[in-house]
C-alpha cells in the first residue's frame, strides 16, 4: 500500500524568467517612494474625499462614474486603517499621521506595475516574438506619465489593469477555441474575460469602450463560426449561450453587484441626500429618516403634508406660500391679479405645510377612521399658516407668461372667483384605485377648471418674491415630466380646527419603517440616473486640454510642488515613446492600405499567417487606440492629459508589433536585419534615457535647480514651476 513512499514527489514547474524579472522590476519602479511626498497631489483631493466617506460610512454620489474603482482605494484606506479623519480641501495640504499614505497609494501601484506582465503575455499570445513581447513591457516600464499616474491615489492604472486583463483573457480564450473547445480553462479565460470588462466599466465609464471593442471582436468571430461547416448546430448554440454568459450576463451581474455593496457600505444620511428622492433619503440612517420615521403612511383628507419637487433641480425645493402677494404690475408692464405669492422655497420652513382638504366639508382635520386619498380624488390644499387655498386662473405667471400663474387665493370681493379644486393623479401607481402614499407616490396636481399642471419652472423671482423659484400652473403639459411631479416629504395627522393649535406639531399614531419599502433595484435605478445625469459646472482649468494636444503631448499636468524647494511633480509622458507610437500607428496604416490594395489585385506581399497576424494585431492595438481616444472628440466635458492613457497603452503596444514585421518582412538581407537590429537598440536607449531625464519630476526627487527646470520645458506649451528668485 505504501508502496509510492519508494520513490520521491517530484514536482516540475516552469518559470518564464522575463516574466518574473519584468514584474518584479514593475514593483519597483511603482511602489519605491511610494509615501513621498506626504501631501495631497493633484486629484487626490477629490478621490480622497470619497475614501473618508466610505470610512464613515455617509452617503454620497460622485458624477464621475461607478463605485468600483472608489471602493478599491477605501479598501486601501481600510486595510491601512484610516479612520476617514481629514480634510481634503487644498492640493498640497500635509497628511496628518493618521492618514496612511503608503496604504491607500498601494492598490493603483500595484496595478501599474502588473500591468507590465501582462502587456508581456498579451504580445506573446497574439504570436509575436519573446522579444517584441519584453520590448512592449519594457515600453510600459519606462513610460513616465503611466509611473506618475499609477503613483498616487488616482483610478486610470487600475482601470488600464483591467482593461489589458480584459484583453489578454480574451485572447487566451481564443487560442484555446481551436483545440480546447468547453475545457476548464477555456472556460476561466472566458469568465475571466466578463470580469475584468465589467471591473473596468466599474472604475471608470471609460472601460466601456474596450467593452464594446471586445464584444464586437467576440461577436466577429463567432459570425465566423457559423461558417464553420464541421460545427453542429448544437454547438453553435452552446457556444452564443456560453458567450452571453460570459460577455453579457455576468458583466451585468457584476455591475450590479458594485452597486449593492456600495449602497450596503454607506446607508448613513451625508451632504449629497439632497439630490436624492425623498424615498431615498428616507431609507439612510440619520437626515430625512429622523425626521420622517413614525409618521403616518397614506395620506388623508386633513393631513398636515410638504411637497417636495421630484426634479431636485436647480436645487430641491418645497411648495411654499407666505403672506406677500404678487405686484399689482410687472416690470414690464404686465398685470397680476394681486393674489398670495406661491412659489417652491429650497429650505425647510413652517410656511412649506399644507392641508388636503375635502372639498364636501370644511374640515381640516384627519377623521377617525382616517379616510385615504386615491388616484383621481379631487381635493383642496389650504395653506398651514395662512389659511389660504392653493389656486391658478387664467392670468399669466410672473417669469413665464405662457403659462398659468399659482396662487393663494384672496377674496377681494371683485369678478375673479375662487379655483382652488385639483385632482390627484398618483403618476408611479400600480392600479387606478392606489393611495396616495408619504414619499412613495410620486403625484401631479391637475387644476379641475382649466387642467393645468402644478409645475416648478424652475425661474428665480426677483426681489418681491425673496429669489425663491417660481412656480406656474402649465398648460400643455405632455407627458409626466418630473418638474410636474411632487411627493409628500413630511407627514401629520391633522387633530385640531383651531389654527394656533394646529400650527404646532401634532403626535404621530403609527409608526412606519419608509426605508423598507424602496428596494435595492429601486435605489440603484434612481442612483444608476442621478450619476448619468448630475453634471457639475464644467470650468474651465489650468491644466484641463484638447483631445488634439494629447497626441503630440502638447499639455502636461503639475500635480505637486515642494513648499519650499525646487522639487515638483508633473503629468509628463516619454516624449520619444509618444512620438513613436504615432509613427507606429500611422506606419500600421499605411502598410495595412497597401496591403489590402495588392491583395485586391491578388498579389501577396506577406504569408497569409503573417497577414492575419497583422490584422489581428490591429483589431486589438489600434482598435484599442481608436475606441479609447475618438469619443473624446465628442464629449462636452472638460478633459485631462491622463484621459488618453489607456488609448496610450495600446498605441505603445502597437510599436513592437511594426518593428518586428518590418524585421521579419521588409528587411530581406541579414545585413538589413543586422542594421535594423542596431537602430533598434539606439532607439531603445534613446527611451531610456528620456525616462532618465524626466525622472525627477516624475518621481518628485531629486529637486531640481531653476536652469535644470528651464531645461526640462521642452515644448513652450508645457508648464513647468518656476519660482521666482
Amino acid at each position: 500500500m505504501l508502496g509510492f513512499l519508494k520513490n520521491p514527489v517530484v514536482v516540475t514547474a516552469e518559470i518564464n524568467v522575463n516574466l518574473v524579472a519584468l514584474t518584479v522590476v514593475g514593483l519597483i519602479s511603482r511602489l519605491w517612494g511610494l509615501s513621498y511626498p506626504r501631501a495631497v497631489v493633484f486629484d487626490e483631493v477629490y478621490y480622497g474625499q470619497f475614501v473618508s466617506l466610505y470610512m464613515k460610512r455617509i452617503f454620497f454620489v460622485d458624477d464621475s462614474g461607478p463605485p468600483f474603482g472608489h471602493m478599491l482605494l477605501a479598501l486601501g484606506g481600510y486595510l491601512g486603517g484610516f479612520d476617514g479623519n481629514f480634510l481634503w480641501n487644498r492640493i498640497g495640504a500635509e497628511y496628518s499621521m493618521n492618514v496612511p499614505v503608503w496604504s491607500l497609494r498601494l492598490l493603483p501601484a500595484l496595478a501599474g506595475a502588473f500591468c507590465i506582465p501582462l502587456t508581456y503575455q498579451i504580445l506573446v499570445e497574439l504570436h509575436f516574438s519573446h522579444c517584441a513581447a519584453l520590448g512592449a513591457a519594457l515600453l510600459i516600464l519606462l513610460e513616465n506619465s503611466l509611473i506618475t499616474q499609477s503613483r498616487f491615489m488616482l483610478l486610470e492604472s487600475i482601470l488600464i489593469f483591467f482593461i489589458l486583463l480584459a484583453i489578454l483573457s480574451y485572447v487566451k480564450f481564443y487560442n484555446l477555441q481551436r483545440h480546447s473547445s468547453f475545457s476548464g480553462s477555456w472556460w476561466f479565460w472566458l469568465l475571466l474575460t466578463g470580469i475584468a470588462c465589467s471591473c473596468a466599466v466599474g472604475v471608470k465609464y471609460m472601460g466601456l469602450f474596450t467593452y464594446m471593442l471586445l464584444l464586437a471582436i467576440a461577436g466577429l468571430h463567432f459570425w465566423r463560426m457559423i461558417g464553420d461547416q464541421n460545427l453542429s448546430n448544437v454547438s453553435l448554440v452552446c457556444h452564443f449561450l456560453a458567450r452571453g454568459l460570459a460577455l453579457l450576463i455576468i458583466p451585468v451581474a457584476m455591475y450590479l453587484s458594485f452597486f449593492y455593496v456600495h449602497l450596503t457600505l454607506l446607508y448613513r444620511s451625508g451632504p449629497h441626500d439632497q439630490i436624492m428622492t425623498s424615498a431615498f433619503q428616507a431609507s439612510l440612517e440619520g437626515g430625512l429618516a429622523r425626521i420622517t420615521q413614525g409618521q403616518p403612511l397614506e395620506v388623508a383628507y386633513g393631513s398636515q403634508i410638504t411637497l417636495r419637487n421630484v426634479l431636485g433641480k436647480p436645487m430641491q425645493c418645497w411648495l411654499h406660500s407666505h403672506t406677500n402677494t404678487y405686484p399689482i404690475r410687472y416690470e414690464n408692464g404686465r398685470g397680476s391679479s394681486h393674489q398670495q405669492q406661491v412659489t417652491c422655497y429650497p429650505f425647510k420652513d413652517v410656511n412649506n405645510w399644507w392641508i388636503v382638504k375635502d372639498p364636501g366639508t370644511q374640515q381640516l382635520v384627519v377623521s377617525n377612521p382616517p379616510r385615504p386619498v386615491r388616484h383621481g380624488h379631487i381635493v383642496q390644499l389650504v395653506h398651514g399658516i395662512t389659511t389660504r387655498y392653493l389656486n391658478t386662473h387664467d392670468v399669466a405667471a410672473p417669469l413665464s407668461p405662457h403659462s398659468q400663474e399659482v396662487s393663494c387665493y384672496i377674496d377681494y370681493n371683485i369678478s375673479m372667483p375662487a379655483q382652488n379644486l385639483w385632482r390627484v393623479e398618483i403618476v408611479n401607481r400600480e392600479s387606478d384605485t392606489d393611495v396616495w402614499k408619504t414619499i412613495l407616490s410620486e403625484v401631479r396636481f391637475v387644476h379641475v377648471n382649466t387642467s393645468a399642471v402644478l409645475k416648478l419652472s424652475g425661474a428665480s423671482l426677483p426681489e418681491w418674491g425673496y429669489r425663491q423659484l417660481e412656480v406656474v400652473g402649465e398648460k400643455l403639459s405632455k407627458g409626466y415630466h418630473q418638474s410636474t411631479v411632487w411627493n409628500v416629504e413630511e407627514h401629520r395627522y391633522g387633530k385640531s380646527q383651531e389654527q394656533k393649535e394646529r400650527e404646532v406639531e401634532l403626535h404621530s399614531p403609527t409608526q412606519k419603517d419608509l426605508s423598507k419599502n424602496l428596494s435595492f433595484m429601486a435605489k440603484f435605478t434612481e442612483l444608476q440616473w442621478k450619476i448619468l445625469t448630475l453634471k457639475n459646472e464644467d470650468t474651465e482649468h489650468k491644466y484641463s486640454s484638447y483631445a488634439l494636444d494629447w497626441i503630440t503631448m502638447d499639455t502636461n499636468i503639475a500635480y505637486w510642488l515642494h513648499p519650499t524647494s525646487g522639487a515638483q511633480i508633473h503629468l509628463l509622458g516619454n516624449v520619444l515613446t509618444w512620438a513613436s507610437a504615432n509613427i507606429a500607428a500611422v506606419v500600421y496604416t499605411c502598410l495595412s492600405l497597401w496591403y489590402l490594395i495588392r491583395r485586391r489585385r491578388k498579389i501577396y506581399d506577406i504569408p497569409e499567417d503573417a497577414w492575419q497576424l497583422w490584422v489581428s494585431a490591429g483589431q486589438v492595438c489600434v482598435g484599442g487606440w481608436v475606441v479609447n481616444y475618438l469619443p473624446f472628440f465628442l464629449m462636452e466635458k472638460t478633459l485631462f492629459l491622463y484621459h488618453y492613457l489607456p488609448a496610450l497603452t495600446f498605441q505603445i503596444l502597437l510599436i513592437p508589433i511594426v518593428l518586428q514585421h518590418l524585421s521579419d518582412h521588409l528587411c530581406r538581407s541579414l545585413l538589413l536585419k543586422s542594421m535594423f537590429s542596431a537602430l533598434i537598440i539606439a532607439w531603445f536607449s534613446s527611451v531610456y534615457l528620456v525616462y532618465c531625464t524626466f525622472s525627477p519630476v516624475t518621481y518628485g526627487e531629486p529637486p531640481l535647480s531653476v536652469a535644470e527646470l528651464k531645461d526640462l520645458r521642452w515644448k513652450d506649451s508645457w508648464n513647468i514651476l518656476i519660482r521666482k528668485q
